[in-house]
């Protein structure tokens, strides 16, 4: 029997809110499905398709009944059993994760509101079990949808069925080049006191006021007489430190309680060696008995003999005994000027001299060959051009020095020692330093109060460009160093000239005006005969990069003045110039020193190997005829120019492939705006041209017989 229209199956508001938040579902995936996510990726897509097409048209055969329709469901329900069941939707996957079957537990049962008579109606009817089925598998689907969230979409998405792209390797950034300055950084350098280059501290001649500069009377009288009227930037920060007030701390040894020491980085032309020279002569004219007190290494012998000229002129009237040994006498007859006694084993050693000036080759030969020369007694240790000398070897002389300074070992009780032997009871003519009495065979007795004893030498390096080298300032054994750094102006900051100094930035004189010349190598020598005639480049210091070329240049200049002077006899006389270079002998470097200093010769023509430290005041101009290789060097050469407040001029002359390395290297000193960069055009050099070109003929002839 049919049922009545009263007993047709209708939708209930449940049936409706389910179907359409499953239409909005489906609506949503529709868009998901054109992204390509990692969910998609993981998971086979072929059982989902499929089940969600067979849901699809379940949901249009609902939707095509009708809902007066009770032939349909009275049809539906008298089916025999062997009828083809209805279609379920497959299962996505058998057994379920444990975690979504706990957040399938969390999920609650959707609320059916409808009326009362209907539910009865529908739990008689076999076509509500199909409704019920529908609403568990959309349960177990939205609980699908809670485990996994949707993927987000993205503006740039790969095709579907492409693995996901991952960005390619790559370093990460460099660290700054002022990061890596100030790694391994001595902590006192960052404390260093910083000096403008511009203050002065004037030097009073009468009365007691030494006016702050911590000078005795006899001292400011001399520098008077020199015509030093004000001490320089650097002197006036270290000149009063290195001079105390106290007349304990100018005591000449002081074991327990030893001097710090200096690092002094300031340009070139600013004083450094009057720095060191007074505070030395001032503590040591109090001395009683000659002893070996003070230390000067210097790189060069012109360096070692014009340091000792400034401490003989500044010595009168004190009677300290000044050193030097360079090499240019005997090995014996430097001996015999530096000890008294060379057979005796003294363990305090004789010494002739209060002061010595030396370079560090021969430092180590009589510090290993000559009997009784001792640095136990030394209160001042200065490394003056201290970059350079740190950069060599020398037979290790660094090392070897600083253990001839060093306290020695104790001696244990009941171990024999060389020193053994000597009778206390009787006089006997030796001196040691305070930190070196335990070398005598006398026993220690321990008490509560005892303090080890350590050297008084107190260490001073000089340089225009100070080293940066964490390894090597830790190799000198510095103790507490104070460092002064005269460089920047005063709007800038502490941690900025500090900064400065660690990456290369050095400071240059105020009064030095800098020139770059950019020309082609067959012309480099015109030009460089083109400034001694048009820009008056007399008093002239002329740099190459050999000795060898510094002999070829000076041939070259010599014929082209003979070709000028001979095509013209009414021109000028013709300008003398000399070379200066590690080929030369002592004899002959000094009488040509002489000479250029007397101004007898007009252009010097040289090697690097006077561009540190070297002080002539009459020297207007540098010219680089080869360009330097590193900032250092650049340094070093024009500093020879505008020295003590004076003007000078410097000119490099770049080939046209060298210009692109000079430019960066000036970048990186932050330089470069500095130098001016001069255009001399063909024209001006076309007078010249004959003069050269017949000169370089000469050359060429000279140069075939001598091969």
């Amino acid at each position: 029997m049919a049922p009545t229209d009263s007993q047709a199956p209708t939708k209930t508001k449940a049936k409706s809110r389910y179907l359409k938040k499953k239409k909005e579902r489906r609506k949503q995936r529709s868009k998901v499905e054109k992204v390509v996510t990692a969910r998609k990726a993981r998971v086979d897509k072929q059982p989902e398709d499929e089940a969600e097409s067979s849901e699809d048209e379940e949901d249009e055969e609902e939707e095509e009944k009708p809902e007066s329709s009770t032939a349909a469901v009275a049809e539906g329900n008298e089916r025999e059993p062997s009828s083809k069941p209805p279609r379920k939707r497959q299962k996505r996957d058998a057994s379920p994760s444990p975690a979504a079957a706990e957040k399938e537990k969390e999920i609650e049962p959707v609320e059916m509101e409808v009326d009362e008579p209907e539910v009865q109606e529908k739990q008689q009817e076999e076509s509500m079990e199909e409704e019920e089925e529908e609403e568990k598998e959309g349960q177990a689907e939205e609980a699908d949808d809670v485990e996994e969230p949707l993927p987000e979409i993205q503006e740039h998405e790969l095709p579907e069925g492409t693995l996901p792209r991952f960005p390619l390797p790559s370093h990460p950034d460099a660290p700054s080049k002022s990061t890596l300055a100030l790694q391994g950084l001595d902590k006192h350098i960052t404390e260093a006191d910083i000096v403008h280059p511009s203050t002065v501290m004037a030097i009073p001649t009468d009365g007691e006021d030494d006016g702050g500069t911590r000078l005795s009377e006899k001292t400011r009288r001399q520098l008077k007489e020199l015509g030093i009227t004000e001490l320089f930037a650097v002197q006036t920060a270290l000149i009063p430190f290195l001079i105390p007030q106290s007349a304990i701390a100018r005591n000449l040894y002081r074991p327990f309680d030893p001097p710090h020491d200096v690092c002094v980085s300031a340009p070139t032309g600013s004083g450094k060696t009057l720095a060191y020279v007074l505070p030395i002569l001032e503590l040591l004219q109090t001395r009683v008995v000659t002893r070996l007190r003070a230390l000067i290494v210097l790189p060069t012998r012109d360096l070692v003999s014009q340091v000792r000229e400034t401490f003989e002129a500044l010595n009168k009237g004190r009677g300290l005994k000044i050193g030097s040994v360079s090499g240019q006498n005997s090995f014996a007859h430097e001996q015999t000027q530096l000890v008294h006694d060379k057979n005796a084993n003294l363990l305090g050693g004789s010494s002739k001299v209060d002061i010595l000036i030396c370079t560090p080759g021969r430092l180590m030969d009589h510090l290993l060959g000559t009997p009784n020369f001792s640095l136990q007694h030394l209160r001042f240790l200065v490394v003056d051009e201290a970059d350079r000398l740190l950069a060599q070897s020398f037979q290790d002389w660094l090392s070897q020095v600083l253990a001839a300074i060093r306290t020695p070992k104790k001696v244990e009780p009941g171990h024999e020692t060389l020193n053994a032997s000597i009778d206390l009871t009787q006089p006997h003519p030796d001196g040691l330093s305070p930190n070196n009495l335990q070398l005598l065979p006398v026993p220690n007795i321990p008490t509560f109060l005892h303090e080890e004893p350590e050297s008084s030498c107190q260490k001073l390096l000089f340089s225009a460009t100070l080293t940066r080298d964490p390894g090597k300032i830790a190799m000198l054994e510095l103790r507490q160093p104070k460092y002064v750094i005269v460089q920047g102006s005063g709007e800038d900051s502490k941690e900025s000239n500090v900064l400065k100094v660690m990456m290369e930035k050095f400071a240059m004189p105020e009064t030095l005006k800098e020139h770059m010349i950019v020309t082609d190598s067959l012309k480099k020598p015109v030009m460089m005969f083109h400034l001694v005639h048009s820009q008056n480049v007399k008093n002239a210091l002329v740099f190459t990069k050999s000795a060898e070329s510094t002999t070829r240049l000076l041939r070259l200049f010599e014929f082209f003045e003979e070709a000028r002077v001979a095509a013209d006899p009414s021109a000028a006389t013709a300008i003398v110039a000399r070379a200066y270079s590690s080929d030369l002998g002592n004899q002959e470097r000094k009488s040509i020193l002489e000479d250029f200093k007397a101004q007898k010769i007009n252009i010097l023509i040289c090697s690097d190997l006077i561009s540190r430290g070297m002080d002539i005041s009459h020297v207007s101009h540098v010219v680089s005829y080869d360009v330097p290789v590193d900032i250092r060097k650049y340094v070093h050469r024009v500093g020879r120019t505008a020295r003590a407040g004076r003007e000078g001029d410097s000119w490099t002359l770049v080939e046209e492939q060298e210009a692109r390395h000079f430019k960066r290297m000036l970048k990186d000193a932050d330089h470069l705006t500095n130098v001016k960069r001069e255009r001399i055009s063909e024209k001006a050099i076309e007078p010249l041209m004959p003069y050269y070109e017949a000169a370089l003929d000469k050359l060429r002839k000279v140069y075939a017989r001598q091969q």
